[in-house]
């Protein structure tokens, strides 16, 4: 993948959507327009919510990201598998 740095005008619009349980961050995206990733917000926060995620907040945002989830390791209970 090559990546550049370009200015704001050249940069695409990106949805956040945060949840508090699991803590994560989520990016969907690019998107050309904020009015294009307002279209599909729902149906990223419908796909979170079947996942079982608590205390969604979106936010629209522009710019450029390479990590698509973050997630709090910390607050990460691990099962072991058998």
């Amino acid at each position: 993948m090559f990546l550049f740095r370009s200015s704001k005008k050249d940069t695409l619009w990106w949805l956040e959507i945060e949840t508090q349980t699991p803590k994560c961050t989520y990016y969907f995206g690019p998107f050309d327009s904020a009015k294009e990733a307002r279209h599909h917000r729902a149906g990223y926060v419908d796909d979170l919510r079947n996942e079982q995620a608590v205390g969604l907040v979106t936010k629209i945002k522009r710019w450029q990201t390479e990590t698509l989830t973050i997630f709090d390791e910390e607050k990460l209970t691990l099962k072991p598998h058998l």
